[in-house]
């Protein structure tokens, strides 16, 4: 067994970096760092916190362009949309710097008492378990709700993205003058379960596969610990009579891009009524087609390689299974000559309930198509999931589209006329098997806090 980690360019197919996989008894002095920082980060006031998380933004910025230029080399995601991700991250940080001191401040409650109130006091240290398809925000996201509420954190990122790991630690390292608030183990998932049992690991945040939140939620649960979990989407986009299409089918087509397609909250099933299939079909096709992919490091190109090769193989059988179930291939659909995990943008149709396209979440640059034959059917077809992360419906009607995306669909983030996106001043989180907690806005910072009553007679 090596006791290395390796970040594969998936372009190239070749070793870019090779990180040494941290010891049992690092993991041990991490941990017990952790828990010691944490009793003096806990004490600084919020405000001093706070200019902590904006000293990071800062670091961030400086070094934006090398910051951007490693996730693009280590997983593939095109140049400009790893900038974007960057500066994403130094403004969400910026905004718990400023809002939390509210957020945080306590909260008056009439009762029997002469004096009661609520309060919000840190839990210890956070476990962050983190996947590679945005090795920055996935992170800083987390990272300042957990550290302006006076908790530590420490990261156990995604193995192909080691560089990015380490290169968030030490931007946090320079910025913070408390010891141990933020570290990165490199470990591989076999080791999650047993730090997650660790006493020091106070609390657990997770994004990634419905499977693998599955078993970090059970071990928890077992150590009777808090989690919050971000796991997989097959978000519906429902097209009603009355959308603009013009508009709704660039939205779509962005939203099923974004990333090379892999998000969580990429759109993943276009939910349309029969009057416009066809016409939304023929545009939506025309534009994917148009869609440039290549090396990501390219300004041209929006789309760059999936992170692996093998990833870009269980997406093509995906593909493969659904048409020969019945599903017609519009665009795409085929492995391309030559090295890196590359797969063009493609669009199914006819894409029916039992299919791969259907039922499962394609994590790639694939997009279903699914025609209802009225709005009520569109409904119903787009909570036929097992999913519950987000979903947008078009429509002229905002005020109807609003009701449905505030009573009917399923999920837990719901647009009307724009893709699915966070933003740090709204909750983010799911329903059904799309996990569970919130995580942004005020929701992000209630999570991880003891949230204690105090009662003086």
């Amino acid at each position: 067994m090596t006791d290395s980690m390796h970040s594969i360019n998936p372009v190239l197919g070749k070793i870019i970096g090779s990180y040494k996989m941290t010891s049992d008894s690092d993991i041990e002095k991490a941990l017990k760092r952790s828990q010691k920082s944490y009793h003096t980060w806990k004490n600084y006031s919020i405000k001093e916190r706070g200019l902590v998380l904006k000293a990071i933004a800062a670091g961030i910025r400086d070094q934006k362009e090398k910051l951007a230029r490693l996730a693009t080399a280590e997983m593939g995601k095109p140049i400009a949309q790893s900038r974007a991700e960057l500066e994403k991250c130094a403004t969400t940080l910026e905004f718990y710097a400023k809002e939390g001191p509210g957020f945080l401040a306590n909260e008056i409650v009439a009762s029997g008492a002469r004096k009661s109130y609520v309060t919000y006091r840190p839990l210890g240290t956070v476990l962050a378990v983190m996947p590679w398809n945005f090795p920055y925000w996935q992170v800083f996201r987390a990272m300042g709700p957990i550290l302006i509420s006076g908790n530590t954190m420490l990261l156990k990122h995604a193995s192909n993205v080691s560089g990015c790991a380490k290169a968030i630690e030490n931007i946090v390292r320079k910025a913070c003058p408390a010891k141990g608030v933020f570290q990165t183990v490199l470990v591989p998932a076999s080791k999650v379960q047993d730090i997650i049992a660790h006493p020091a690991i106070a609390a657990i945040t997770f994004t990634g596969s419905t499977l693998a939140g599955a078993k970090v939620a059970a071990t928890a649960a077992a150590h009777l610990k808090k989690q919050v979990l971000e796991l997989g989407g097959s978000d519906a986009y429902i097209i009603l009579e009355d959308a603009d299409l013009e508009k709704a089918t660039d939205t779509c087509v962005n939203a099923r891009l974004v990333n090379s397609g892999q998000s969580c909250v990429a759109a993943k099933r276009f939910i349309v009524v029969k009057s416009v299939r066809k016409q939304f079909e023929l545009l939506f096709t025309e534009k994917m087609k148009k869609a440039t992919y290549g090396d990501p490091m390219n300004e041209a190109n929006t789309i760059g390689p999936m992170a692996r090769v093998d990833l870009r193989n269980e997406l093509h059988e995906q593909v493969l299974k659904s048409v020969s179930q019945g599903a017609r291939l519009l665009t795409g659909g085929y492995i391309p000559e030559g090295p890196g995990a590359f797969y063009p943008p493609t669009v199914l149709t006819n894409v029916k309930k039992g299919m791969p396209a259907y039922t499962e979440e394609l994590f790639g640059p694939v997009a279903a198509i699914i025609e209802a034959k009225d709005e009520t059917e569109a409904m119903q077809i787009a909570n036929d999931s097992v999913y519950g992360l987000g979903g947008a419906i078009f429509s002229r009607n905002r005020k109807h589209a609003e009701y449905l995306a505030a009573n009917i669909m399923e999920a837990g983030n719901c647009f009307v006329n724009d893709q699915v996106h966070s933003d740090a001043r709204l909750p983010f989180g799911g329903v059904k098997q799309s996990g569970y907690g919130r995580e942004l806005g005020v929701f992000g910072i209630r999570e991880f806090v003891n949230i204690k009553t105090v009662f003086i007679k």
